[in-house]
């Protein structure tokens, strides 16, 4: 998998910086953009820029390179990831208790109509 998903020496890094760092980030974004009732096509772009931060600091912690597509895809796919599972998580806990007469929880990332 190195040289594919990850350019670091170690997996350490990239699950450090892509994964906790940049999942958290993009977990936190998925939650605003839910809060405040925007659009997921908004988060996707959101997650874009997102995307470029993380890179740079395999850039600048880790000397990793700044300009690479092939990883600034795969960061920015983790990302929309962690993004879209903030995203559902609380948009899904919103429908649920503010509309608690329609909807009920169907899964932590779904709702349905009450029956």
């Amino acid at each position: 998998m190195h040289g594919i998903l990850y350019e670091e020496a170690s997996i350490w890094q990239f699950l450090f910086v892509s994964c906790l760092l940049g999942g958290w980030a993009a977990w936190m974004t998925g939650r605003a953009c839910a809060q405040t009732w925007r659009s997921y096509a908004l988060l996707v772009l959101y997650i874009l820029g997102l995307g470029l931060g993380v890179r740079f600091i395999h850039h600048a912690l880790f000397e990793g390179t700044m300009f690479s597509l092939q990883y600034y895809i795969v960061d920015t796919v983790i990302l929309l990831v962690f993004a879209t599972l903030g995203y559902k998580y609380t948009r899904t806990n919103q429908m649920v208790k503010q509309y608690h007469w329609l909807y009920e929880k169907a899964s932590p990332l779904s709702w349905r109509a009450k029956s």
